[in-house]
């Protein structure tokens, strides 16, 4: 419970909320998902996490059509939407592994 009521008041003391749930509602419409926007292909390096439980799955092979530089991309054992604060380990050394990974490629 007290985990809880921390993640709440960050959004709460913060006035954060709603700034936060703009981004499902320009992301997740229709409009957005068919808009040519929606398409445009991202070429900086990309690490993606894919955790089971996220309220949207991206395959590997959907994601590499608009992510053109994925440097890592892991399926995570568990965990889902809040990976961060629900399995903290498994995300942060996924990142570390990526920043890794990408520092041997720029040498």
């Amino acid at each position: 419970m007290d985990d809880l009521l921390t993640n709440v008041m960050i959004y709460w003391v913060t006035g954060s909320s709603t700034s936060s749930a703009r981004f499902y509602k320009e992301n997740f419409t229709r409009e957005f998902q068919t808009s040519p926007t929606a398409r445009t292909p991202v070429y900086v390096p990309t690490g993606i996490a894919a955790f089971p439980y996220e309220l949207t799955h991206t395959p590997r092979v959907l994601a590499k059509d608009i992510y053109k530089n994925i440097v890592t991309y892991t399926y995570m054992p568990r965990g889902g939407h809040f990976a961060a604060f629900e399995e903290p380990e498994l995300l942060a050394r996924d990142v570390q592994n990526f920043v890794l990974k990408l520092e041997k490629t720029e040498q």
